[in-house]
């Protein structure tokens, strides 16, 4: 089995480099250098540093510790988020998307919500692409997820943590007839702090820097975090390296006589080939996403949205419909930016704040947008377009619907379904019916947020139609690996943070194989 057995055991310092002391050229050279030390960079480390391999992690970002994750989730996006939390994507609405810029990735801050791919999804893929069942086999593939998730410790949440916002919407999905079920998250011993999408303060979310990135390091691998990667180097049509920039402003290159992985994720992924001139196939098109909607509603008792598991519980019973609802957890700051009304309206609300909740609902989108490097003047942010379809928006409005109908099943006073041109405050059923009949249709209606990027340089065996081929290598260039959910052919409508380690440990697998093959 994989993984530390315990997480206050850390045998090596996880970094080895600290860009921010790198002021002078900077130069290595290993077997296998990754780009991005999240779920798939993480994964990929470990399979290829197990199988005897040296390599080398580049990280953007710093290492972060429990010591260093704010209460404030306004400072958290700050310190840990890319762009400062203020990522958008472009389009007729307006929509924020959020990403972690840390040792470990996205999954510093994520809600610790995990997840397997549901079959159905791999059998479409299959089905558009049969080669595609006999490159990934399901029964391998199911195998490689459930060592990580044993490694990763998942489970239900248990009930002593889970806190009233998830309670109440167990109880909201019970009395509707809907199918619910405590959320399985990566979490050892959780204290229930409500302060996941901060970083937790007691070390008891088991990111991927705490285990499957620990683990390659405890087998050899070096983390150089605060290091962005530029460019991939090319030579006679092999990936033969990165260069890069460490936060010091001094030139770092990393040479790689086996492999290149990126594992950047579905925005910097592609925009690091096209940086590098691999502009061949639909790289950084197709981008799809979860956008999601959310719910606020207020009871007679304190609720404490900020306290308890994060992400605690969830709807499954909408899931053939596209939509999967989570309880949310905000600390008070923005669940204020929840709560309806301006000036005395809105100061008149905010002392019954604790009496709040809001539910989220994730939605399985038809859309496809592009990723593209930012313009100058953008601060190295990507430009990244996404339009809903008029489907996605008819989802939208029957989630929001449902969630209304959820805080009244649970017992809450009033709702605020947060659309503009329906009320602000339903307190029936009747009034949450008319969303989904009179509600609009119109995208900018609705406050949306985006989360879970994929497909931007999908995996086929077609290279007309694809960037890389079914063993996650680039169909031009040699020993250059994408091993993050910009491979995935589409998205997946459930939380994707197990899929893509479980997908980057098999590409690190056939890395591995392939140096075992050309070494005999």
């Amino acid at each position: 089995m994989g993984g530390v057995s315990s997480i206050d055991e850390r045998p090596r310092p996880l970094v080895a480099l600290d860009g921010r002391s790198v002021a002078r050229a900077h130069h290595e050279c290993t077997d296998v250098v990754i780009v991005g030390s999240g779920p798939a960079g993480a994964a990929a480390a470990r399979a290829c540093a197990r199988a005897g391999l040296e390599l080398v992690v580049v990280e953007e970002g710093h290492e972060a510790k429990p010591e260093g994750f704010p209460a404030s989730g306004l400072q958290a996006m700050a310190r840990w988020y890319r762009d400062l939390g203020t990522s958008v994507a472009l389009g007729p609405l307006v929509i924020p998307f959020l990403q972690g810029k840390a040792v470990g990735g996205t999954s510093v801050v994520n809600g610790a919500i995990t997840w397997r791919l549901p079959q159905e999804v791999w059998r479409a893929w299959a089905d558009n692409d049969p080669a595609l069942a006999d490159a990934i086999p399901w029964e391998r593939y199911q195998r490689v997820e459930e060592e990580l998730a044993s490694c990763l410790h998942v489970a239900p949440t248990d009930e002593r943590v889970a806190g009233e916002k998830n309670l109440l919407l167990a109880r909201g999905a019970e009395a509707l007839g809907l199918a619910h079920r405590p959320i399985e998250r990566n979490v050892e011993r959780c204290q229930g702090r409500g302060r996941c999408l901060q970083g937790c303060p007691a070390g008891r979310k088991l990111s991927v820097d705490r285990t499957l990135l620990q683990d390659a390091v405890n087998a050899g691998a070096r983390v150089l975090a605060g290091v962005t990667a530029l460019a991939v180097l090319v030579e006679r049509g092999r990936a033969v390296g990165v260069r890069a920039r460490s936060a010091a402003g001094a030139p770092v290159t990393v040479r790689a006589r086996c492999a290149v992985v990126l594992a950047a994720s579905a925005i910097q992924t592609p925009n690091l080939l096209r940086a590098s001139g691999l502009t061949r196939g639909p790289v950084g098109d197709g981008l799809m996403a979860h956008p999601g909607v959310s719910v606020t509603g207020r009871f007679d008792h304190e609720v404490d949205n900020h306290q308890g598991a994060t992400q605690g519980h969830e709807v499954t019973g909408l899931r053939h419909q596209g939509i999967k609802i989570e309880a949310l957890g905000f600390d008070l700051s923005i669940l204020a930016s929840r709560v309806p009304g301006v000036g005395s309206e809105l100061a008149w609300r905010l002392p019954a704040l604790r009496q709040h909740a809001v539910w989220g609902a994730a939605l399985r989108a038809r859309a496809q947008g592009t990723v593209r490097p930012g313009l100058p003047g953008m601060g190295g942010r990507a430009l990244v377009r996404y339009a809903l379809e008029r489907g996605d928006v008819v989802m939208a409005r029957r989630a929001t619907r449902v969630m209304c109908d959820l805080f009244l099943a649970a017992g809450a006073r009033e709702v605020y379904p947060g659309v503009a041109g329906v009320p602000a405050l339903i307190r029936t059923s009747e009034q949450a019916a008319c969303i989904e009949v009179e509600g609009p249709l119109d995208a900018r209606a609705y406050a949306m947020s985006m989360t879970h990027l994929f497909a931007t340089a999908r995996m086929g065996s077609d290279a007309r139609s694809s960037v890389v081929g079914l063993d996650f290598q680039h169909h031009d260039v040699a020993a250059l690996f994408l091993a993050d959910s910009s491979v995935f052919p589409s998205n997946t409508g459930v939380n994707p943070q197990l899929a893509i380690a479980a997908m980057a440990q098999l590409c690190g697998e056939a890395i591995a194989r392939a140096q075992a093959r050309a070494a005999a």
